[in-house]
């Protein structure tokens, strides 16, 4: 079953809006063993429609759109699927009803262009929106089958789950597939690779490798008999090969570990930041419940409060600056008391897009007091994505994930940095 997707709106082709539609159902197909072969985006225009849809279907089995069904003179997919079929719109008397009625209960009046959503190319099967009131349509054309379904991304997920998926699963027979998505930390994408080259060589076996700044996904798909069952196998040798790095699967985020291993302990963490100004403190307390194990934050900008709120050594900072891997010390063991919290995690570095005080920009230090121990102190020598606007915001997203993964070794007693880690100060960036 191969399946071409196209995301319809001006919005989209434009970069008004990020089309998260198209990386939602990319997800979702390939989970259920369908081969999506390509995804386009095109605008608001009836001819243009008209012909990605007629180019896919020279390529693919089926195609799914999502946007155009709504009731603005823009929304255009359904005309256009009336043109590519050679037959005209009419209007569907069910579909008038429930549009009426769902109006009439929300206590509104009904505008005529709304009655827009109730015209179909004559022909069309109408796919019930459980969620909304946008239909979707399943339309036969020359070549293959057309499913067009409402942009609004909780309206398109409904109708692809109770819909579309199993449709297709009964007509193309698609294999038994079984999936796993473990996440890394702290190893760049070519080195999670290059680890596993030997998996990829497994008949049936397939990974995809998710980077996001600091982490890598690896998801894992085997197909075929008994794929549940192997699939245990390939994660088994996948965990082996990346050894420590793993730090959680599926959904399981480095915020959620760190809260699980801290509430094990019956500990709780305070932070300081100051190049990330408050974003670790946001991440920890993003999970509910987080409050068990999360005393609070402190956001150490300027030298004076990290002196004045954190107790950090007036001749430390005026000898060496706020960037310098004793300070990350000293603001760790400075949040863990002024918390009152069994550990302390502390940042403080150059985001840019200018060097300070001599440091240049990605240099980070990063530390965790935790209880009758010295402070750990990492320094990694984070890649500058050019010098763009972009530079802060990935920096310090990569910072984040630096702390709470040196937070979770602490936790877990685990020592020294992985042989090819990117933190370590000689590796270079592989680009």
């Amino acid at each position: 079953m191969r399946v071409e997707l196209l995301t319809v709106g001006d919005e989209l082709l434009l970069g008004d809006t990020v089309n998260g539609n198209a990386a939602w159902l990319g997800r979702r197909l390939a989970d259920h063993g369908v081969d999506v072969t390509r995804s386009v985006v095109v605008g608001d225009e009836l001819d243009v429609i008209v012909e990605a849809v007629e180019a896919a279907l020279g390529r693919a089995d089926a195609v799914i759109t999502t946007g155009g069904l709504g009731p603005t003179y823009d929304d255009l997919t359904r005309d256009a699927l009336a043109k590519a079929a050679g037959v005209a719109l009419v209007r569907d008397a069910g579909l008038e009803r429930r549009l009426r009625e769902r109006v009439a209960r929300a206590g509104r009046e009904l505008r005529p262009m709304a009655l827009r959503m109730a015209d179909v190319p004559a022909g069309a099967r109408i796919l019930r929106n459980s969620a909304g009131s946008a239909p979707g349509l399943r339309v036969e054309l020359p070549g293959g089958v057309v499913y067009a379904l409402p942009g609004v991304p909780f309206e398109m997920r409904t109708i692809v789950d109770e819909v579309v998926l199993p449709e297709l699963a009964e007509t193309a027979g698609l294999p038994a597939v079984a999936r796993r998505t473990l996440r890394t930390a702290r190893m760049w994408e070519s080195v999670v690779a290059s680890r596993l080259a030997e998996v990829e060589a497994m008949d049936g076996v397939r990974l995809a490798y998710l980077p996001d700044p600091a982490e890598v996904k690896v998801r894992i798909t085997v197909a075929g008999r008994d794929a549940a069952g192997r699939l245990a196998g390939v994660e088994a040798r996948v965990r082996e090969l990346l050894g420590d790095a793993v730090y959680g699967a599926e959904d399981e985020s480095l915020d959620r570990v760190v809260h699980r291993l801290l509430a094990e302990r019956s500990a709780t963490v305070a932070t300081a930041e100051s190049l990330t100004g408050g974003l670790i403190g946001a991440e920890l307390t993003a999970m509910p419940g987080s409050s068990a194990t999360f005393a609070g934050g402190l956001v150490t900008y300027a030298t004076d409060a990290k002196r004045d709120m954190l107790g950090v050594p007036a001749d430390l900072l005026a000898a060496h600056g706020a960037v310098h891997p004793d300070v990350a010390a000293a603001m760790a063991a400075g949040a863990r008391d002024a918390l009152g919290a069994t550990y302390g995690l502390a940042v403080t570095g150059v985001a840019g897009p200018e060097p300070q005080d001599g440091r240049e920009v990605g240099t980070v230090y990063i530390g965790v007091a935790g209880p009758g121990k010295s402070p750990v102190v990492a320094a990694p020598r984070l890649p500058v994505p050019g010098a763009g606007p972009e530079t802060r915001a990935v920096i310090r997203r990569m910072t984040v994930v630096h702390a709470l993964e040196l937070l979770r070794r602490v936790l877990l007693g685990l020592s020294g940095p992985d042989p090819e880690d990117p933190a370590r100060e000689d590796r270079e960036d592989p680009g």
